[in-house]
């Protein structure tokens, strides 16, 4: 192996260490808000390329059925509760967000795609449909098991990714898709060229990460965030809703996901099952980063790529395995450090 060639295989494991980076985020944040570790992540994934990759060929995309689903499960979750509770000044609210919102961007789905207005149009229509998914899901299953432990809400967690699965095969089917790239251009740095999509998937997780970083230490639903992931109790205390930061994490999650999806479309083609990969290797790097650090996640995301670059090169048909077995000295390295657990009560 050459320069020109490791300098190839490094840019390509920058690119998509990036999307792992933005997936690990998501991943530490979900789970230090709610103690939820988010198998799910990666059907976001496959359902924005698709949502996408659906636009482009100029057809409905299918995922509005399910986000209208969706909708109605949580308007009757939250309809229950608020007759329950004699709460019936907020009813157009809950009808509002949970049936008018997926009805009108269904209807917009519909009425645009046809029209083939452009990327920039067809990225956000994909993410206006993808991301209301999130909080839908954590009201109708997560939500009430919130005071769960954390087994209880993984296994949720596990029967949600298999439901998601089961979905994204009834709606966008068994066939591949692969969306077109941002920019065709090329460009080059001493040996090596580097091609626009490249650029801008990094660029744009980047400016991500920075944006996330800002309205955590910056804006006050950050800030809210932040204390319930701190302590739940202690966030409920001072009168911050869990269950509004529950969803608002999930928002974000499923937000990141989709638009991992749009950016990874480009580079491979993806099912309806692909996200679940992809999103382990998220996962990976979350764990390295103890799903508790942001920063040593996202630099755990980059080395991943770039380990599974070099991989795909030396071993190609082991390349999942040594990316995955990465992992097996971080878990000893932190068993060692961790004290005697202590039985619970």
């Amino acid at each position: 192996m050459d320069g020109t060639i490791a300098l190839m295989l490094v840019q390509d494991g920058v690119t998509t260490g990036a999307i792992y980076a933005l997936l690990a985020l998501a991943i530490v944040l979900v789970f230090t808000v709610t103690r939820i570790i988010f198998v799910p992540q990666g059907e976001f994934i496959s359902f924005g390329a698709l949502t996408l990759s659906q636009l482009q060929q100029g057809t409905a995309p299918s995922i509005v059925w399910l986000l209208v689903g969706f909708g109605g499960l949580a308007a009757i979750f939250e309809l229950v509760e608020a007759l329950r509770h004699r709460r019936f000044s907020a009813v157009p609210r809950i009808l509002g967000w949970n049936v008018g919102l997926p009805v009108l961007l269904a209807f917009l789905a519909i009425w645009l795609a046809p029209l083939k207005l452009g990327l920039g149009v067809e990225i956000v229509l994909s993410l206006a449909l993808v991301a209301p998914l999130g909080p839908y899901l954590y009201r109708i299953v997560f939500q009430p098991l919130a005071e769960s432990s954390v087994l209880v809400l993984l296994i949720a967690a596990m029967a949600v990714h298999v439901a998601l699965t089961g979905f994204g095969l009834l709606f966008f089917g068994a066939e591949g898709s692969r969306t077109e790239a941002f920019s065709d251009a090329m460009f080059n740095v001493g040996p090596a060229m580097i091609t626009g999509q490249s650029i801008a998937v990094v660029a744009v997780s980047f400016v991500l990460m920075l944006g996330l970083y800002l309205i955590f230490e910056r804006t006050m639903i950050g800030k809210a965030l932040r204390a319930t992931a701190v302590n739940r109790l202690g966030a409920r205390l001072v009168g911050i809703s869990t269950s509004l930061s529950g969803r608002t994490v999930f928002l974000i999650a499923a937000l990141l996901g989709g638009l991992s999806g749009i950016l990874i479309g480009p580079l491979t083609t993806v099912y309806y099952d692909t996200g679940f990969l992809i999103g382990l290797k998220g996962f990976v790097a979350a764990i390295i980063g103890g799903l508790i650090s942001y920063p040593i996640a996202a630099v755990a995301a980059i080395l991943i790529g770039i380990l599974e670059s070099i991989s795909s090169f030396w071993a190609s048909a082991f390349k999942e395995v040594i990316v995955f077995t990465a992992i097996i000295p971080f878990l000893i390295w932190r068993s060692l450090r961790a004290g005697p657990a202590e039985d619970e009560e």
